[in-house]
């Protein structure tokens, strides 16, 4: 273990990340019980397969984790939003998953997820800078699914 070379990579390969990832659930796999790092993705599609809405995240052992949320600013106020957080979490309990976790601006989209049943679970003050200056909270939320 003399001879190791360090990298600090803003792209790493998919193989490396795979192989992290691996490494880790193989290591939780006797107290887990089940694998971990498996994304999951819905995508709502226009009728020329443009993705106009989406959800991705992964589920880690029996937890989902979303990690994006996205609706075109076309599609916003028509349910697209609540969809693919039911979808998404409808993926994840047939995975095993029995609970949920996101993270969201504190200015955003806090009501958006607490009518979904989410409760905040804690706050990383600042996380976040703003435009013009100053920083922005980030709530911590999850649920049981």
């Amino acid at each position: 273990m003399n001879d190791l070379r360090w990298s600090v990579e803003s792209n790493p390969g998919r193989d490396d990340v795979a192989r992290l990832e691996a490494g880790l659930s193989a290591h939780a796999l006797p107290f887990t019980g089940t694998g971990g790092f498996v994304p999951l993705a819905v995508f709502c599609r226009d009728e020329t397969g443009r993705i106009v809405a989406g959800a991705y995240g992964r589920t880690n052992w029996n937890w989902l984790h979303i990690g994006t949320v996205w609706v075109a600013e076309e599609a916003r106020r028509a349910g697209l939003g609540r969809r693919l957080i039911l979808a998404i979490e409808s993926a994840a309990r047939e995975r095993g998953c029995r609970h949920a976790h996101l993270d969201t601006f504190s200015y955003q989209a806090r009501p958006f997820y607490e009518k979904l049943g989410y409760t905040r679970e804690g706050l990383r003050r600042g996380h976040y800078a703003r435009t013009g200056g100053g920083y922005r909270d980030v709530i911590l939320m999850a649920k049981q699914l």
